[in-house]
């Protein structure tokens, strides 16, 4: 494993058993981002997640951004993305904010998709044998800058192969548009150490109509993706399931819903389940009403699950 001088139980103790994960502030101010972020941390939430999009902000000048306006909160990608920037770049970035920020920064990566990689100019290849060659490129890659220790990587991870890759290349794992059932085959795969922190999205809103019609907003695009719509054919669910934006199970089993007491009971079924951290993503009109929602969970106990 890379960076064997990384602590992986001191690692799971600095992200927090919850953290935040979210891609709406990407397109604000970053004035209004280090506020947000600087409230999150103060909410309480370990580790704040962030996506990297074609349109977005490019996720390392992102995370230092948000580290910048923090100062004990671990910020992570999740995830950046291996055809954006070459592995040199990708390694000396990381160390970079690593050593900036002390230890603060966690390297999420992944693969993508193949609409987005082609979208770029790039041929989609073996998503496992990428990964894998990038990782070998990291590793080749020579810092001279001080490194008191290197940045953690994770990685976006969902199937068997990935999930090995992940136990054996990197410190964990970070599946998105997951259910318990999941993490808990996560985990079996990951063996007992490497860091296991799923994605849970949530709805803080206990009308089912309603509810769902804006979990279903959500579930609908990633379901056309082959790499979520066959993860979730491996945990059983058929094609029935994933037509017209999922059936309402499908849509309750990827979408906590509900009051806060709901959503918590969600995030603690990834917990015994086997995560060792959750990022919760609410789904949110705007990044102030998603601030909103984080207060209600934050005050109803969720960080000191």
């Amino acid at each position: 494993m890379p960076g064997t001088s990384v602590d992986v139980a001191v690692l799971k103790r600095r992200m927090g058993r919850v953290g935040v994960w979210n891609s709406t502030l990407s397109g604000e101010p970053a004035s209004f981002e280090r506020e947000a972020a600087a409230e999150v941390e103060g909410l309480g939430f370990g580790t704040l997640w962030i996506g990297e999009s074609p349109k977005g902000k490019e996720a390392l000048v992102h995370s230092a951004i948000l580290l910048g306006a923090t100062q004990r909160m671990m910020i992570a990608t999740g995830i950046a993305n291996i055809w954006a920037r070459d592995a040199t770049a990708a390694s000396n970035g990381a160390n970079a904010l690593a050593e900036a920020y002390d230890g603060r920064f966690v390297f999420g990566l992944g693969v993508s998709h193949a609409p987005m990689v082609s979208a770029r100019g790039h041929d989609y290849r073996k998503p496992v044998s990428a990964m894998r060659a990038y990782l070998d490129a990291m590793d080749a890659t020579e810092y001279g800058g001080p490194l008191p220790e290197p940045a953690p990587r994770m990685l976006a991870a969902l199937r068997t192969r990935m999930l090995e890759l992940a136990a054996q290349r990197t410190h964990g794992a970070h599946p998105y548009f997951v259910t318990p059932e999941h993490t808990a085959r996560a985990r079996a795969i990951l063996g007992p150490d490497p860091v296991l922190a799923p994605e849970q999205t949530v709805v803080l809103d206990a009308d089912p109509e309603r509810a769902r019609r804006t979990a279903r907003r959500f579930t609908s695009g990633y379901l056309r993706l082959p790499n979520y719509a066959n993860n979730l054919r491996d945990l059983g669910w058929d094609d029935k399931d994933l037509a017209d934006g999922g059936s309402n199970a499908l849509v309750d089993a990827i979408v906590a819903w509900g009051d806060p007491e709901t959503i918590i009971e969600r995030v603690r079924a990834h917990h015994n389940a086997g995560a060792d951290h959750v990022c919760v993503q609410p789904l949110a009109d705007t990044p102030h009403d998603m601030l909103e929602h984080l207060r209600i969970l934050a005050r109803s106990d969720l960080t000191s699950l």
